[in-house]
């Protein structure tokens, strides 16, 4: 009977009936709502037991550690927001912005485990471990992002967290020369253990300068400066909530010195495409690493954007990166492709699919890409833009944001209704693709505003209050309930 009941604890657990995990899909389209399914299942598995020595966490690396990577937390952690892992992220973040340490050149750990501990795969001392530069950035993007997504306003101003992001843009710059003109001129281990041993991972990995992990003789990946653009751009946007106008516009002009520098020096006219490395030889290559061209929007010109998505597209590549073409996908613009690869990553059938980035992914891809679904903290503001197929009716029920529940309800492209399902007033903005003269609220015709996408088309949208309790049911024709 003991066991019986532990055994249903558990299941409940699993299934999210204690409060977490409780978001719930359906579609007129059954492929998505298994789709969904399946990955919600599957990422829910990865939650760490109550009695883990570290605390809340889930897993997010290279199963089975049982650990979690500076990497991989940060690419999962809104994807942990909507599934209702809110203390796990706050402690895995929290973790990594207090381990950073001059003694480590103003690294973190790059990964640690369920024991609280720095993971051994990666780790043996402060001057011996495994450390790709990326990560710093990373994380500082996705707390500006956890910000804008909950409100919770300690992973920008909080003090550990405050002090991760001031010694990221600084001394961690400094320590591993990442000035935007030493980009290709750097030492490629500026911080070698002495006597260095090229053949250990530990002393050859300490500071690697890119995610892509299999390129030897590398002094610069292309998504270091991808990252570290976005990172010190989020800075600059936190500064702004900060009040420190002056600074935030430093960091602005910081960051698009990285930018101008991609697109100056990495982009291969011949091939129309971005190198991807440049190696201690002193020569360009291609790897992997476009993908996080995309994935921290460091691209401005729209002609090598696209040329850049159709590349990605022309080829197959590991689970890790496809972990991130769905949102990717349907953010700019190639709806069908995010939908095929979203069933693709979600089939018990795709190797690796047990990757924890990949069911986080899905879900990602699901309600930030089909279903639009936006937050920022500073305005109090939810945003919802449809982009899937017109004649579909896709349904989402207890998203947690902003410090209350929505759902919302995609009726087809033309059809948007959001319930507040909490205690706190939200600013609803409805989004809808095309040029649209009217918006209706509620049956009744409301102000419209317009702007542009990256591709020059035009999106529609209107603003509303939508108070606790309250639904709102917005559309660009007129429908009587």
């Amino acid at each position: 009977m003991k066991q019986t009941i532990v055994l249903l604890i558990n299941c409940c657990l699993l299934a999210g009936l204690y409060g977490q995990g409780d978001i719930q899909f359906t579609s007129s389209d059954t492929s998505l709502q298994t789709a969904f399914s399946r990955a919600k299942e599957m990422a829910l598995h990865y939650k760490g037991k109550p009695g883990d020595p570290v605390g809340p966490w889930y897993e997010s690396a290279l199963p089975p550690r049982y650990a979690f990577c500076m990497r991989d937390v940060s690419h999962q952690s809104i994807g942990g927001e909507i599934l209702g892992l809110s203390k796990e992220n706050k402690n895995m973040f929290t973790l990594f912005a207090k381990n950073i340490s001059a003694n480590k050149d103003w690294c973190s750990y790059w990964e640690m485990n369920r024991l609280g501990k720095p993971a051994p795969e990666d780790y043996r001392n402060d001057k011996e471990f495994w450390y790709n530069l990326n990560a710093n950035f990373d994380l500082l993007n996705a707390c500006w992002k956890l910000y804008l997504w909950t409100g919770d306003e300690e992973y920008i101003k909080g003090k550990l967290f405050a002090n991760f992001h001031n010694k990221s843009i600084t001394d961690y710059i400094a320590s591993w020369v990442l000035y935007p003109d030493s980009l290709l001129t750097r030492p490629a281990h500026p911080n070698a253990p002495v006597p260095f041993n090229d053949k250990d991972a530990f002393h050859r990995c300490r500071g690697l300068p890119s995610y892509s992990e299999g390129v030897p003789n590398i002094k610069m990946g292309v998504d270091l400066i991808a990252a570290i653009y976005r990172g010190l751009l989020s800075y600059s946007s936190i500064l702004q909530t900060r009040g420190e106008y002056k600074k935030a516009e430093l960091y602005a002009q910081k960051a698009k010195a990285y930018q101008q520098h991609l697109d100056a020096d990495w982009w291969d006219d011949t091939v129309s495409l971005y190198h991807t490395y440049y190696s201690n030889n002193n020569q360009f290559g291609k790897d992997e690493g476009e993908t996080f061209l995309l994935w921290f929007d460091a691209l401005k010109d729209s002609t090598r954007k696209q040329k850049t998505i159709q590349h990605l597209l022309s080829k197959n590549w590991n689970i890790e990166n496809l972990s991130y073409f769905p949102l990717i996908m349907y953010q700019n613009g190639y709806a069908d492709k995010a939908y095929d690869y979203m069933l693709y990553l979600a089939n018990p059938s795709t190797k690796r699919r047990e990757y924890p980035e990949v069911s986080f992914g899905v879900i990602k891809g699901f309600v930030e890409g089909l279903l639009g679904i936006d937050a920022d903290a500073r305005f109090n503001r939810v945003s919802t833009l449809y982009r899937g197929n017109k004649e579909t009716t896709s349904t989402v029920n207890n998203v947690p944001l902003l410090n209350t529940f929505i759902s919302v309800k995609h009726n087809g492209d033309k059809q948007s209704s959001l319930t507040n399902e909490g205690k706190k007033a939200v600013v609803w903005r409805a989004k809808f693709s095309g040029d649209y003269t009217a918006i209706y609220v509620n049956n009744k015709p409301a102000k419209v505003t317009k702007e542009k996408d990256w591709l020059g088309n035009i999106i529609s949208f209107t603003e509303v209050t939508v108070e606790p309790g309250k639904v709102i049911n917005t559309s660009v024709i007129y429908k009587k309930n």
